[in-house]
């Protein structure tokens, strides 16, 4: 099929990291993909070698040209395709499966709302439907992305020779911590706290970095924490850090999902809403992530993942290998279901 995928780039990259996954994927599969975006310059970092089957095009051109849709129309986050182009899928003799893949989430409204019809009645898609598609971590939701042979490149994968084509040298003792943020006020407790053992961070560009240069100039230095400031990496060498890491801070959508794939220790700096809903979408999470977890370890691992967030005082930390064994065997509950990529082609070719 000839799949539309549209997507704005509001902030951060996230969006467009999560479209471009989603298109590389579904092309390595077989499918057609044009993936219609406002601003592509950050694949010149993220996916420099393209993807076969996968066509990048400006969103102004589907505004304003004449181009036919394809089979499947998928509009990230629902940012809405632009009104002609959704006229044209009005006037198609066959009309094309659109779906709005949504933001992800393991609030009780996405088992609710996973692939349920939205009729349009009115402006240029009348007579349409429109799907939901809701990305979550349960059997009721479209679950999330996993590009076939990735556990197993994940096994495969050898850390010490990644970091060392990478000139990352290791001392002795050393444990390897990346770090991947928004701006957070508690980062210099954080650091603090790192440095309680010998710990080599690596900072991601952006927020990390220059928060991280900040605290240096403001005189915030530990002889047992080194840092490292790595340059913007393809999503393919991302996914290497964080496998060459015993410890992954991660932000937003994408790095939250490859950090759980990683299958090593992570914390997640969710996206900051003014109206304070990052912090039901955090519990949320948490929620489903310990359940059945021992209560000890589910007390500290919640306490770190709110201090981090700003919505807690202490910074706790789990025990390491308890940890590390709950990330490895919530791997293995994920992988257990079908990914996001083979269950939205299901999806799409049953309303075709």
């Amino acid at each position: 099929m000839l799949w539309d995928i549209f997507c704005r780039v509001i902030d951060n990259h996230g969006d467009i990291g999560v479209c471009w996954r989603l298109a590389a994927d579904l092309a390595a599969r077989g499918e057609r993909l044009r993936l219609w975006v406002d601003d592509a310059s950050a694949l010149a970092w993220m996916a420099p070698h393209g993807a076969a089957g996968v066509e990048v095009r400006a969103w102004d051109v589907a505004a304003n040209g004449d181009s036919q849709p394809g089979d499947v129309v998928v509009e990230a986050f629902g940012c809405d395709p632009p009104a002609a182009f959704i006229a044209r899928m009005a006037e198609c003799a066959a009309a094309p499966c659109w779906i709005n893949l949504e933001y992800l989430s393991a609030e009780s409204y996405v088992e609710r709302s996973h692939g349920l019809r939205s009729p349009q009645s009115h402006g240029p898609g009348a007579g349409l439907t429109k799907w939901f598609f809701y990305p979550g971590f349960t059997s009721r939701t479209g679950s999330l992305l996993r590009e076939p042979g990735l556990l197993a490149r994940r096994e495969l994968f050898d850390a010490n020779d990644w970091r060392a084509r990478h000139a990352i040298r290791l001392h002795a003792g050393e444990r390897v911590v990346s770090l991947f943020c928004y701006d957070n006020a508690t980062l210099p407790a954080l650091v603090d706290s790192l440095a309680q053992q010998p710990t080599l961070l690596l900072a991601t560009p952006g927020a990390a970095t220059m928060q991280m240069r900040g605290l240096r100039h403001e005189g915030q230095a530990h002889s047992a924490l080194r840092v490292i400031e790595m340059p913007h990496l393809t999503q393919l060498d991302y996914d290497h850090l964080l496998w060459s890491c015993n410890l992954n801070f991660v932000r937003g959508e994408d790095s939250f999902v490859r950090a759980q794939w990683a299958g090593a220790p992570f914390v997640w700096h969710v996206y900051p809403q003014s109206d304070g809903a990052h912090e039901a979408k955090l519990e949320a999470f948490l929620d489903v992530f310990l359940d059945g977890a021992e209560a000890g370890f589910a007390g500290d691992l919640r306490a770190l993942w709110r201090g981090w967030n700003g919505l807690g005082a202490a910074l706790r930390w789990p025990e390491p290998d308890s940890w590390r064994r709950h990330c490895e065997n919530w791997r293995t509950t994920l992988a257990a279901q079908p990914d996001l990529g083979s269950q939205l082609l299901g999806f799409a070719r049953e309303r075709r």
